[in-house]
């Protein structure tokens, strides 16, 4: 086998020399070069590979006496405004939790909650009327009918609303708690799971919350946010404490008992109420807002101090304090001797 090869100049391929070389790739009909040994160093091969312009052969048409015409240099006629810029990379959004929607309408929900309460201590209010008017006269069915209905309805309500309420209030805990420890460059030590359990499961929602929630207080660093929520706090708890006396209530035997836990069921509502709108406000109040929404105003407390009054008297000058007495010694001697002269007048006469 001969180890003198041609290589072809367009297609690459290596056609090995018997005899005399040939000039044409016969694969490619490319252009063979000459041939060399196949394992050749470039320092001994007889041929070399040229890069030109995709333009060199119009080049070399023209004549070698020609020239190009002069042209002025190429300027820019204003500053130029291009060149290669390093785009900041935009911060991806934070991933949101499943709860996003809920969470997005907490405010909306907090604030139907509270009023759907308050309609369902108005339809025990208006039970406990009627009940009141059933001790001396009969109420007609229709009447007895239109309260059940508005005391079930606004019941079925209340609990929905209320689920809705919790459900959207633990995903903006999640976001808030995310945001607290983003900034402070920590990682939540608390699952969403672990917060989910401890929000939601009954009982265990009296105490866990409030954790929660002093946990964020802590890394924020603000007394107002820690007061708010210890004000929430004592009112969720004593909220579920309210909630629990209501049901137990429904079993008592007597009719009055009865009449008094449907009284006692209109103070529930109305303070189950106001825990809902407490609990809109911790959440506010987290963000550096007030119970309508608004912005807190920076307060700057400046020292004041009294006016100064000066302890000593001025000295004024040109010796006018001292002259004053010198006046008023001179006048007290011109005095004397015009008694003396009176008195020696007296005394020739």
């Amino acid at each position: 086998m001969s180890t003198v090869v041609q290589p072809c100049a367009r297609c690459g391929a290596r056609w090995a020399v018997q005899g005399a070389p040939m000039h044409w790739c016969p694969r490619c009909r490319g252009a063979l070069l000459s041939p060399a040994p196949i394992d050749a160093p470039a320092d001994r091969r007889n041929y070399r590979w040229v890069a030109r312009k995709p333009d060199s052969l119009a080049r070399r048409a023209q004549s070698p006496g020609s020239s190009r015409a002069a042209t002025p240099t190429p300027r820019y006629a204003q500053m130029p405004r291009w060149g290669l810029l390093d785009a900041v990379p935009r911060a991806g959004a934070a991933p949101r939790n499943r709860l996003g929607r809920l969470t997005d309408s907490v405010t909306k929900l907090l604030v139907v909650t509270a009023g759907v309460f308050t309609l369902a201590a108005l339809a025990e209010l208006a039970r406990y009327s009627v009940l009141l008017r059933n001790r001396t006269r009969l109420i007609h069915p229709v009447v007895l009918f239109a309260s059940d209905a508005f005391v079930v309805v606004a019941g079925v309500l209340t609990l929905g609303f209320a689920l809705l309420a919790a459900v959207a209030a633990l995903g903006k805990l999640i976001e808030v708690r995310q945001d607290v420890y983003a900034a402070a460059k920590r990682r939540d030590p608390r699952s969403p799971r672990v917060l989910a359990l401890g929000c939601l499961v009954p009982v265990v929602n009296l105490l866990w919350p409030g954790i929660f929630l002093t946990e964020v207080a802590a890394l924020r660093g603000d007394p107002r946010i820690r007061r708010a929520i210890q004000i929430w706090w004592v009112a969720w708890v004593f909220g579920g404490g309210v909630a629990l006396a209501a049901l137990l209530w429904r079993n008592a035997d007597s009719l009055q008992a009865k009449a008094d836990g449907v009284l006692f069921t209109v103070f529930a509502d109305a303070f189950a109420a106001a825990v809902a709108l407490l609990t809109l406000w911790v959440l506010r109040t987290i963000e550096g807002r007030d119970l309508l929404g608004r912005s807190w105003t920076a307060r700057r407390w400046l020292i004041a101090v009294d006016p100064a009054a000066p302890v000593i008297a001025p000295v004024h000058p040109g010796g006018t304090a001292d002259s004053e007495p010198a006046k008023t010694a001179a006048s007290a001697d011109e005095d004397n001797g015009i008694q003396d002269r009176e008195h020696e007048e007296v005394m020739a006469k």
